[in-house]
């Protein structure tokens, strides 16, 4: 007779595994988790730049030189917030990467506005053969860029006001 061994795994894990799964993959992985909890969208896996973070990971040396910095140096936290904002984009656009040779491709970023000392999200934009954004900050789509604006305006808000 032969023991059962239970494997657990978190849905995060099993929803990563099937969106990098080959397709023959898919369906064993539906078959034995279900279709219903592997077809999340992105913007419900990312809630959290903690959510972002576990998804995609970072390096070492990004953990130990920005991500675990804890004093008060504006540059240092603004720095910070973009090394964060970088590693949330990169989840939201599930491995998507912006062509910047392609100007017919759209990319969008999340849109600010400050008026009498608020900082509030104020929609998205797109460039094709500019960037008034960096790079590491575009989106696939203007859902993607209004959702990363509004869910994170206070990491943006460190970013761009220190």
């Amino acid at each position: 007779m032969t023991k059962s061994k239970v494997v657990e795994i978190t849905v995060a894990n099993a929803v990563k595994a099937y969106r990098d799964a080959p397709k023959e993959f898919k369906a064993t992985l539906e078959n034995l988790i279900g279709k219903d909890v592997l077809n999340v969208s992105i913007t419900d896996q990312v809630k959290t730049f903690e959510d972002a973070l576990e998804l995609v990971g970072c390096s070492e040396d990004m953990k130990l030189l920005i991500l675990d910095y804890d004093g008060m140096d504006k540059d240092v936290l603004a720095s910070q917030a973009l090394a964060k904002l970088t590693i949330i984009a990169k989840a939201l656009n599930e491995g998507w990467k912006p062509d910047w040779t392609n100007n017919s491709e759209y990319k969008y970023y999340a849109w600010f506005k400050g008026s009498s000392g608020a900082f509030v999200f104020d929609g998205c934009s797109d460039d094709c053969s500019r960037s008034n954004v960096g790079s590491r900050l575009v989106f696939k789509s203007a859902e993607l860029a209004k959702y990363a604006g509004k869910q994170f305006e206070g990491i943006y808000q460190t970013m761009f006001s220190l």
